[in-house]
């Protein structure tokens, strides 16, 4: 005979409520019916993507972020989970409450995997479903991040692309990954969430608008940074090569005596009107616009050089690093 203890109660409810009570439904008029109500699914997805859970959760000490930084890292799911546990715990106050909360955990586990896809839903895409996978991300804390609120990211499964090619992929296309919270938290830091693991990312600035301006020689002298600009030809295609300045792809910046960073339009002009770039007999107003053309910068992450002449391979792979905890951690010892 057994003994009746909490745990038999349990089970015996479970079963009881397995064999009576149908599987509850909310119809949602979005995305049909779900065991678990609309609000309380939406809720519990940005949950899974740690909305409201504190900055100090996330990042316990400054130094683990330094200035001009970016970390990037795995999400525990478990951890998550358990997030998502602890807040369908309030409101199981008895043994039957409890025994029905298990009954339909592994529906609810599967509204909240939908929803937690479709809490950033790009305009005019598809609702995206399936199951909770792996969620990477990164911390950016840059003064790219306040100067430009407005960063473009994109993840791809695949280097399949130049890292400069201009690219209108949509988020649902097979090659891309679904970025799953692009947010904020503070003027100069930026948290991406990722569906998936990518082998390439790219951080761009905002495309809105032309852009004219020039671009400093990283070779110049420290302490006496010089500019100059990346000429094109006729057809506004950059001077080989694309990557370098050279004596003959460039010309220096001229600016106006007395006043540091203010150039001297005329003398730039007859610059690169003197270096003659190819199909380009005369610089007038619109040849000038074109020269001075400069598309938005792009930082590309995971896209090493392809030294083996291929694609996909072990090197385009994200490699983690815990110097930073490490230091961290020796840091908190010695105190």
């Amino acid at each position: 005979m057994k003994q009746l203890d909490a745990r038999l109660v349990l089970d015996l409810d479970k079963v009881a409520i397995k064999a009576w009570t149908p599987e509850p439904t909310d119809l949602d008029p979005d995305d049909g019916a779900h065991v678990v109500p609309g609000e309380l699914r939406r809720f519990l997805g940005r949950l899974r993507l740690l909305y409201g859970v504190p900055f100090s959760y996330l990042v316990p000490d400054a130094d683990l972020l330094p200035k001009e930084s970016i970390r990037f890292f795995y999400v525990d799911r478990a951890w998550t989970d358990a997030l998502v546990q602890g807040a369908l715990s309030v409101g199981t106050v008895s043994t039957a409450d409890r025994a029905q909360l298990e009954a339909v955990h592994r529906a609810i586990r599967d509204d909240v995997d939908d929803a937690e896809s479709q809490v950033r839903r790009p305009q005019e895409e598809d609702l995206l479903t399936g199951s909770g996978g792996t969620i990477t991300g990164f911390l950016l804390r840059s003064r790219a991040v306040s100067g430009w609120p407005n960063l473009h990211v994109r993840a791809y499964r695949q280097d399949v692309l130049e890292d400069d090619v201009l690219t209108t992929e949509a988020e649902s296309a097979p090659g891309r990954m679904k970025v799953l919270r692009l947010e904020r938290l503070a003027p100069a830091v930026l948290l991406v969430l990722i569906d998936g693991v990518p082998e390439v990312v790219h951080i761009e600035e905002p495309r809105q608008g032309i852009q004219f301006g020039v671009r400093l020689d990283p070779e110049s002298p420290p302490g006496a940074k010089t500019a100059k600009v990346h000429l094109r030809d006729s057809t506004g295609t950059l001077l080989p090569p694309k990557n370098d300045f050279t004596s003959t792809n460039s010309v220096p910046v001229p600016f106006r005596p007395g006043a540091p960073g203010v150039l001297d339009v005329r003398a730039l002009r007859k610059a690169i009107e003197d270096k003659d770039p190819p199909g380009v007999d005369e610089v007038d107003s619109k040849e000038f616009a074109m020269e001075m053309l400069r598309f938005p910068f792009r930082q590309v992450f995971g896209d090493p050089d392809d030294v083996a002449s291929m694609k996909f391979y072990d090197l385009d792979a994200f490699k983690a690093t815990t110097t930073t905890m490490v230091a961290w951690k020796n840091k908190l010892e010695g105190l």
